[in-house]
C-alpha cells in the first residue's frame, strides 16, 4: 500500500474519531468544540506528513506518535473525562427540574425548580456561606451554581437554562 493510500486512511480514521467523540457528549455539556478542532488539525497534519516524504525514519515516527496521540487518544480522553462527578449531578438535577416544570405545564424552568430537585438529591444551589464568603452567589440568577452535597465549596458546576427548557452545563 502506498504513503499516500495509509495517510488518507489515516486521514480519515482521525475525521471519524473525532466525530464520534465529539458526538459522544451530552449535548447540554460544553463540548470543547475548539480544543477539538485543534486536535483534529494537528492530526491531519500528521496524517500529511506520513504522506510526504518517508524517506526519514524520524519523519516516520514523529507521524505516527503525533496521529495516535492526536487523532485517537486526545479525543478518547477528552470524552471520557467530559463528565466529572459535579457534573454528573448537575446534569440530574437539570433533569429532574424539566420534569417538574413539564409536569406543571410551565413553558420555563424556574430557580425554585431547580433548588427543589438539587435540595432532594442531596445538594444545594448557590456557593457556600463562610466566614471568608459571607454572601452567596449563584442561587438568585441564571446562571446558578449547583453543589452536589450541600457543605461542600468546590468543586462545582454552572447550570442555566435556555429558552426555557434547554438546559446547559459548564464547569464554572
Amino acid at each position: 500500500m502506498s504513503p499516500n493510500a495509509r495517510a488518507a486512511i489515516a486521514a480519515v480514521a482521525c475525521v471519524v474519531i473525532a466525530l464520534v467523540a465529539a458526538l459522544a457528549v451530552d449535548s447540554r455539556l460544553d463540548r470543547h468544540w475548539i480544543i477539538r478542532g485543534v486536535t483534529l488539525l494537528v492530526a491531519l497534519a500528521c496524517a500529511a506528513i506520513l504522506a510526504a516524504d518517508n524517506a526519514r525514519k524520524a519523519r516516520l515516527i514523529i507521524g505516527l506518535v503525533g496521529l495516535v496521540m492526536f487523532g485517537v487518544v486526545f479525543p478518547a480522553t477528552s470524552t471520557t473525562w467530559s463528565q466529572p462527578p459535579e457534573i454528573k449531578f448537575a446534569l440530574a438535577v437539570a433533569d429532574d427540574a424539566k420534569a417538574a416544570a413539564e409536569k406543571q405545564s410551565a413553558s420555563t424552568v424556574t430557580i425554585a425548580d431547580v433548588k427543589a430537585a438539587a435540595e432532594a438529591r442531596g445538594g444545594a444551589i448557590g456557593t457556600l456561606k463562610t466566614d471568608r464568603s459571607p454572601t452567596v452567589r449563584g442561587a438568585d440568577a441564571y446562571p446558578l451554581i449547583i453543589r452536589a452535597k450541600q457543605d461542600q465549596g468546590r468543586p462545582w458546576s454552572c447550570l442555566s437554562f435556555e429558552h426555557g427548557l434547554t438546559a446547559k452545563v459548564r464547569a464554572c
